[in-house]
């Protein structure tokens, strides 16, 4: 049995998921204003681990979401996921933070999706994945214009999603552009990506891993 737990620390959203071969079957997150991870993650875990009706044990592999996003955030799931796995000698799991967020969107064929997250000022940090969630442009730290995403808007319909999104609708008056308001990365979509990788066996080195800060945009 592959149980899989989902940490997902990156935005003010502290999630949580137990997932077995690559299907949730516990789940707790808060979207919060703030940043209560440090409060609530261990409590969260414990929770997740119970409702899934197994001991912390039993799991199989941790995996956690590595960034880009709040330096802090990342910090506390990293560390917690690398002590979880050094506790219970199984492997470490990184999935990409907007890899996973691109799956709360359900883009029709040659449609694209660009997760974004919020930066400082007109920052954000966005990728752009094609409708099957391959990634069609890397992760980028880029700053907002009238014409950010032009090329793909001008090809077919782009939804934006994340925290960023805000920013670029009140600047992007583009008729493709679609802005799916109000989400944040969650350990849900982080299920399916985990357990791909453990099928895989691409495991991190849970000594030297590092969160994938790109750089340190928000610090609270």
């Amino acid at each position: 049995m592959a149980y899989i737990l989902c940490i997902e620390t990156s935005t003010t959203n502290c999630s949580v998921a137990l997932a077995l071969h690559g299907k949730v079957i516990a789940s707790l997150e808060d979207y919060d204003t703030k940043y209560s991870h440090a409060e609530r993650l261990h409590v969260y875990i414990d929770r997740v681990i119970k409702e899934g009706g197994i001991r912390i044990d039993q799991l199989s592999a941790v995996a956690v979401s590595k960034g880009p996003g709040s330096y802090t955030g990342l910090r506390i799931g990293v560390s917690t996921a690398k002590g979880l796995c050094y506790a219970l000698d199984i492997p470490l799991i990184s999935v990409s933070t907007l890899k996973s967020l691109a799956l709360q969107v359900d883009a029709e064929e040659k449609e694209f999706i660009v997760p974004m997250l919020d930066a400082r000022r007109m920052e954000v940090y966005a990728a752009v994945f094609s409708s099957t969630n391959q990634e069609v442009r890397e992760i980028k730290a880029e700053i907002l214009d009238e014409l950010s995403f032009s090329e793909y808007l001008e090809k077919a319909k782009v939804y934006f999603v994340g925290n960023g999104v805000d920013k670029f609708s009140a600047i992007c008056d583009v008729k493709n552009a679609v802005f799916v308001k109000n989400k944040l990365p969650s350990s849900l979509e982080m299920a399916e990506l985990s357990y791909a990788k453990f099928v895989k066996k691409e495991f991190e080195d849970t000594s030297y891993f590092e969160p994938y800060y790109l750089k340190d945009f928000v610090t609270g």
